[in-house]
């Protein structure tokens, strides 16, 4: 536990006091306010692991992207021994960005305004003229490249933090990676990127993003009603009463993290059972696997998993997978399954972040995925669905984007400002029996304890000491 302390704004509130444990509401002003804004920019973006991308982005030596880490540009290159590199985009002689581009290859980083360069690992180079000592004398040519950040890979996705010191990102992940990694480490080769990463700027704070991330599955029966209406997506005849109604996809496990993680597990028996006409509870494991693979998985990948995964999380896999959620603070993955005319399913595996660009500004990443050994076929077919669904037009996303600005000017009234998100729908189930997983397990229909408890780890981290 972090030791805490609470910053006091400019008109006297307590940071501390703008959250009420007791009745589980936040007040409006988190999502307009610029010191609040300011404020997370060093306390939660600055210390803790932020996704970046992934390293098939950047295959070859010399690689790199340029991305945001909170409120910094930095540069993301691949060195020449293949490690992965992050330093901060800004040259540290007059400040000015290393590199304007948004991707490229090099093994020089040279500043535009006066030339010094550095490699991709940040390490100082030289400036021009070298016999005039342009960059001085009074600091060690060695202190002088660009400030680095603390980087690791976890299934191929970059994540790196300034906090150096601070816990591993195992540690982040806690109980949520035993879920995790039957998404992002199942295979034998991995996943990689099905092209570079589609963004488009949203007018709205990050949070209103980031919050739905933690796994809330409410929404989806009002905001996104058609996918219960059209089309593939409709549900009639498969018993369900009244063929529109989604709440039977509503009720499923749910996994919450004291960090802020949070997974969506929702029961596959229907799906299985439509494909193969038999009932899901008297088929094996393998059975299983081969009449429904993992989204994004065919039946010949699917001898892979047992390789990869445990016994335990190959039963999940196959019964109660999760397919929706996020990864705090700003992180969002769907594995899920997009009906097909002919009554078969394809895998989309997308990933979202929400990187903040100011109080009422937030860039929207799409990253679409695939498995390095899946064929050319399916690929082709889980970019196209996947962008139709989940992409910056995708259907899916017209609609979360238009309510993110909406409340974000909401928490810009004098009256809305001191309104309160409610997360008082609470979870009175527990784990299902004989769940083999960890984390804060709870059964039935979805309810408000996983965003809950993203925006308890966002006050622990916005209150916590400064102190080592």
């Amino acid at each position: 536990m972090l030791t805490t302390t609470s910053p006091v704004l400019s008109d006297g509130t307590k940071v501390s006091d703008l959250i009420y444990p007791a009745t589980r509401e936040v007040q409006m002003r988190v999502l307009s306010d610029r010191e609040i804004y300011e404020l997370e920019m060093e306390k939660i973006f600055g210390k803790i692991w932020v996704l970046l991308g992934h390293e098939s982005e950047i295959p070859n030596s010399g690689d790199f992207i340029v991305r945001d880490m909170g409120s910094d540009s930095v540069i993301a290159a691949r060195g020449k021994e293949g490690e992965v590199f992050v330093s901060l985009n800004v040259c540290p002689h007059r400040g000015m960005r290393i590199s304007t581009a948004d991707c490229g290859n090099t093994q020089i980083h040279k500043c535009i305004y006066h030339g010094w360069a550095f490699r991709p690992n940040g390490d100082f180079i030289g400036s021009p003229i070298e016999r005039e000592c342009m960059h001085g004398k009074m600091t060690p040519k060695e202190e002088l490249g660009l400030k680095k950040a603390r980087v690791t890979l976890y299934g191929g996705l970059i994540f790196a933090t300034w906090n150096v010191d601070g816990p591993s990102f195992e540690d982040f992940l806690g109980d949520a990676k035993w879920y995790y990694d039957m998404l992002f480490c199942r295979s034998d080769k991995g996943m990689e990127v099905l092209g570079p990463p589609q963004r488009f700027i949203v007018n709205a704070n990050w949070k209103t993003a980031g919050e739905q991330s933690a796994a809330d599955g409410f929404h989806t029966l009002t905001l996104h009603r058609w996918l219960g209406e059209v089309g593939n997506y409709a549900k009639k005849g498969e018993g369900e009463g009244e063929g529109t109604d989604l709440s039977p996809e509503m009720i499923g496990v749910e996994i919450s993290s004291p960090h802020g993680h949070a997974l969506r597990c929702i029961d596959l028996a229907r799906k299985i059972k439509r494909l193969t006409g038999l009932d899901p509870a008297t088929l094996s494991v393998e059975e299983k696997l081969n009449a429904l693979p993992p989204a994004g998985m065919t039946r010949d990948m699917v001898e892979q998993l047992a390789r990869n995964l445990s016994e335990d999380q190959l039963r999940v896999l196959t019964s109660m997978p999760p397919q929706v959620g996020g990864m705090f603070p700003n992180i969002l993955f769907g594995f899920v399954y997009i009906p097909q005319p002919d009554g078969s399913v394809v895998g989309s595996m997308t990933l979202h972040a929400y990187v903040p660009q100011g109080p009422d500004k937030l860039e929207f990443v799409n990253w679409i995925f695939a498995e390095k050994d899946a064929p050319p076929e399916l690929r082709e077919k889980m970019l196209k669905q996947t962008i139709q669904l989940f992409g910056t037009s995708g259907m899916v996303e017209q609609d979360d984007s238009d309510t993110w600005p909406h409340m974000t000017q909401s928490a810009k009234g004098a009256m809305g400002r001191k309104s309160t998100l409610k997360y008082q729908a609470c979870f009175e189930t527990g784990a299902p029996e004989g769940w083999p997983g960890p984390g804060i397990v709870n059964e039935g229909f979805t309810k408000d304890d996983t965003q809950w408890h993203w925006w308890q780890y966002w006050h622990e981290l916005m209150t916590a000491s400064d102190e080592k």
